[in-house]
C-alpha cells in the first residue's frame, strides 16, 4: 500500500475550486467514469456521501446545507444510514429528502453499528466515488473537493482526512480524550500496515471499484471502518492524506463509550490474529479462562469457609462459573446477538447443558490420553481444548443461533 501526504488546499472566500472533470482523450481511461457508465458518461450522481447516524436529528439539516455549499458544480448525493434513532433522525432525513432528491435515507431496524452502517450505505450507492463522514459536523466538508480531485486524477485510490499531519489538528479534544486517541492510533498503525498518520479517522473517500474489491474481506466490527479498510484493500492501493481540523460537536452526544472501546479491541484482534483463530472463539476462550478463576474462588469460599462437602461445593462453583461465562459471552462475544428476557433464560439453559457435555468430554479425553501416555499436563490441555471447541461450536448454534 502506497501512502502520500498532501497539503491542505482550500479555496479562498471569493474563489471556487475548479473541479470539473478533465477532458477525456480517446483511448485513455476516463477518471470521471471509472465504473464504466453506459455511453461513456455518468448518468447519475458522481459522488455518494455515506453518513451513519444515531440520534443526530439536530445536525442533519445543517450538514446537508454545508455539503451543498462545499460541492457546488458536483453531482452528489448523501445517504444517511440511520440505526432507528429514537430522536426521529430518520423522519428528519425523509423530510429533507422530500425537498431535495439528492438526500436519501436508509433506516435499519434491529441493527446497530457504525461500520456495518457504512458498508450498507456504500453498497446502496451506484456512484463511482464514495465518501464517509460523521453527522456531528466535526468533519470539515470543505476538503471533499480536494479528495475528489485526487481520486479523479488517479493520484490516489483512497483519500483520508487526517488530523495528524501538517495543517491538521484534533481541535478542542480534552486532555483525556487526546490521550485515548494517541493510544488508539499507536495500536492501530501496526495493524493497518500502511504509513497512514490517522488510521482512526472516520473521514475518507475512495473509488467504488476499490470498495467492491475489499468489501468481502471487511470485519465490519465496531466504529473504525477506515482501519478495517486499510487492512483489507489489495496491495498497491494508493493512499493520500489531506489535513483538516477536527471541529466541535454542536448538538447531540458523543458515541464514544465502553462498548465502542470493546468493539475496537475486538477489531484489532480480528485484523491481527483473526486469520488464524476466529475472533469470537478467542474471546470465548478468554472468558472461559476468567470463568476458571471464578470457579476456583467460589469453590474455595464454599469448601474452606463452610461445612459444605467438596462435591456440593464443586457443583455450586461449576454452576456459578457457567452462569458467569454465559452472561459475559452474552454481553461481549455475542453482543450483536444479545439475548434478553425469556430468551436469556432459554439461552442460559442451553449453555449449561452444552457446557456440561463439554465438561464430560474434557474429563473423558484427558483421562483416556493420560492412560495412554502418562503425560498429565498434555492430557489436561488436550481435554481443555476439546471441551472449549465443543462448547463454542454448540453454543454458537443452539444458544445464540450464530450463522
Amino acid at each position: 500500500m502506497n501512502s502520500a501526504i498532501l497539503p491542505e488546499r482550500r479555496p479562498s472566500e471569493n474563489q471556487t475550486m475548479d473541479i470539473s472533470p478533465p477532458p477525456h482523450q480517446a483511448g485513455a481511461p476516463n477518471p470521471a467514469n471509472p465504473a464504466g457508465a453506459p455511453g461513456g458518461s455518468i448518468q447519475g450522481p458522481e459522488l455518494s456521501i455515506i453518513v451513519p447516524t444515531f440520534n443526530e436529528r439536530a445536525n442533519v439539516g445543517t450538514l446537508v446545507a454545508r455539503i451543498e455549499q462545499a460541492l457546488v458544480g458536483i453531482d452528489w448525493e448523501v445517504i444517511f444510514v440511520d440505526d432507528d434513532s429514537p430522536d426521529g433522525t430518520a423522519a428528519a432525513v425523509r423530510e429533507l429528502a422530500r425537498a431535495d432528491r439528492r438526500v436519501r435515507c436508509l433506516q435499519r431496524i434491529g441493527r446497530r453499528g457504525l461500520s456495518t452502517a457504512c458498508v450498507e450505505g456504500m453498497l446502496a450507492s451506484a456512484t463511482p466515488y464514495v465518501a464517509v463522514m460523521d453527522a456531528d459536523l466535526q468533519h470539515d466538508e470543505r476538503i471533499l473537493q480536494q479528495m475528489l480531485v485526487l481520486l479523479r486524477s488517479g493520484e490516489a485510490d483512497l483519500v483520508v482526512g487526517s488530523r495528524h499531519i501538517e495543517g491538521g489538528s484534533i481541535g478542542e479534544f480534552s486532555i483525556s480524550r487526546a490521550r485515548i486517541s494517541r493510544i488508539a492510533t499507536k495500536l492501530a498503525r501496526p495493524v493497518a500496515g500502511a504509513s497512514v498518520s490517522d488510521p482512526m479517522s472516520g473521514f475518507f473517500m475512495m473509488s467504488a471499484p476499490l470498495f467492491e474489491q475489499s468489501v468481502r474481506d471487511l470485519s465490519a466490527i465496531g466504529f473504525k471502518i477506515l482501519l478495517d479498510l486499510l487492512t483489507s484493500v489489495p496491495p498497491g492501493t494508493r493512499v493520500c492524506e489531506v489535513p483538516y481540523s477536527f471541529g466541535k460537536r454542536l448538538a447531540g452526544d458523543s458515541k464514544l463509550d465502553s462498548r465502542a472501546a470493546w468493539d475496537y479491541v475486538v477489531l484489532l484482534l480480528d485484523k491481527s490474529v483473526g486469520r488464524y483463530i476466529p475472533t469470537r472463539f478467542l474471546v470465548f476462550s478468554l472468558i472461559g479462562a476468567a470463568g476458571v478463576v471464578v470457579h476456583m474462588s467460589v469453590l474455595a469460599a464454599l469448601f474452606k469457609t463452610s461445612t459444605s462437602s467438596f462435591l456440593w461445593s464443586q457443583a455450586c462453583a461449576t454452576l456459578v462459573a457457567m452462569t458467569f461465562n454465559f452472561a459475559l459471552n452474552n454481553i461481549l462475544t455475542y453482543r450483536d446477538m444479545r439475548l434478553t428476557g425469556l430468551g436469556w433464560l432459554r439461552g442460559w439453559l442451553t449453555f449449561v447443558l452444552a457446557c456440561s457435555v463439554g465438561a464430560a468430554a474434557n474429563v473423558g479425553i484427558a483421562g483416556y490420553l493420560f492412560e495412554q501416555n502418562q503425560y498429565w499436563a498434555l492430557s489436561a490441555v488436550a481435554g481443555i481444548v476439546v471441551g472449549a471447541v465443543w462448547n463454542y461450536a454448540v453454543t454458537s448454534v443452539y444458544t445464540w443461533h450464530a450463522r
